[in-house]
């Protein structure tokens, strides 16, 4: 199976599959001299992994992240750093029946016509549990944008119909409810709507925003490799988003060109700034100094015990209940799987973008 690495100087490869032995990563182009350990990576895999709350799914699984190479004496050596979660709590048992159909809103299908075979022990390779391994490597990257001053927030911004009201924003009760929402009172809600979802064997998607603060700019590239379409080709590749919007996203197909471009001032210091952000700090693929504004739209999780109609590999028509543990909702368990895919691309461009210019590769390697 190709397409299993991304990037190209900081590049990551994830494997295993949801009921296999263990899932990974292998992260190559990481820095020596980087501190690192288990628990840095074990703060980020424990904001995705399961039985946190009711609103996810009741697989227990400690999700604890085992460092098997590329670090010694707590420091990065510069070589691949390989990183191991076992499964723990496999119930392949809850699977065994959907070998003989296609469940609807899973790869299923697809994967049954491309490969011609399928590991149905929870979707094998096209399980969420295949994030793990992009997290693993996230919290690496996120810790090198850290030492250069760039952070990363990402948040809930709705689940179905209930939205964090700007208004309310307050980021200290993000890490506090089981939502990750900035707005207390939107979270109270998005719990009750849950709890209907849950009592109607149904499920609901929502939407994910991320801010990425004190990015340099001149980072990405005019043509091809646009950060904006790497940033995108990358959230993207997570299963569950559906879609993926910069700055007003969508918004622009009802803008005015005079009400859209982000016109320019200068502050105090003289320095050149923006007086809006609707390009959400990307202009023509390229970084501009101002913070970058992503929005992710996640699908509903397609596991319900609602009963659907679909067809058995042997062409048959059946209704089915999906059984096993589900989440009633994806989004909250995807947000840190949102920040890690962004702080991998930022890491891959801005060791990318070293090349772009003689001041760059003279402040390196003139001496």
């Amino acid at each position: 199976m190709a397409g299993s690495t991304f990037g190209t100087l900081f590049k990551i490869t994830t494997w295993g599959e949801s009921h296999g032995a263990g899932v990974g990563v292998v992260v190559d182009g990481c820095p020596a001299g980087l501190s690192l350990c288990e628990d840095d990576i074990q703060k980020f895999l424990n904001r995705r992994k399961p039985g946190q709350s009711r609103y996810t799914t009741p697989r227990k699984e400690i999700d604890a992240v085992e460092i098997l190479s590329g670090v010694f004496e707590g420091k990065t050596t510069g070589t691949p750093i390989s990183m191991l979660v076992r499964n723990q709590n496999q119930r392949s048992k809850d699977y065994s029946e959907i070998a003989s159909y296609y469940r609807p809103g899973h790869a299923d299908l697809t994967f049954d016509l491309k490969y011609g075979f399928r590991d149905y022990r929870g979707g094998g390779r096209s399980s969420g549990r295949e994030t793990i391994g992009r997290v693993a490597a996230g919290a690496i990257a996120c810790k090198i944008l850290d030492q250069l001053g760039i952070k990363i927030l990402t948040y809930t911004k709705s689940i179905g119909d209930i939205t964090a009201d700007p208004a309310c924003f307050d980021r200290s009760v993000i890490m506090e409810n089981p939502f990750y929402m900035p707005d207390a009172d939107a979270a109270k809600k998005a719990g009750e709507f849950l709890e209907e979802c849950m009592k109607n064997e149904d499920s609901s998607g929502g939407s994910i925003e991320c801010v990425i603060q004190n990015m340099p700019a001149g980072i990405g590239e005019p043509v091809f490799e646009k950060l904006s379409a790497n940033l995108g080709k990358a959230i993207l590749s997570i299963g569950a988003v559906k879609a993926f919007e910069i700055g007003d996203g969508t918004a622009v197909a009802h803008a005015l060109g005079h009400t859209n471009n982000d016109q320019y001032t200068r502050d105090p210091d003289g320095k050149i700034i923006k007086l809006t952000n609707h390009s959400g700090g990307i202009l023509g693929g390229i970084s501009d100094g101002s913070d970058i504004f992503l929005r992710v739209s996640v699908k509903p999780t397609p596991s319900i015990s609602r009963e659907q109609s679909t067809i058995t590999k042997d062409g048959g028509s059946r209704q089915i209940s999906v059984k096993g543990r589900h989440d009633p909702v994806i989004v909250p368990r995807a947000v840190v799987v949102v920040e890690s895919m962004a702080a991998i691309t930022l890491v891959d461009m801005l060791m990318c973008s070293i090349t772009s210019n003689m001041t760059n590769l003279e402040r390196f390697f003139r001496k």
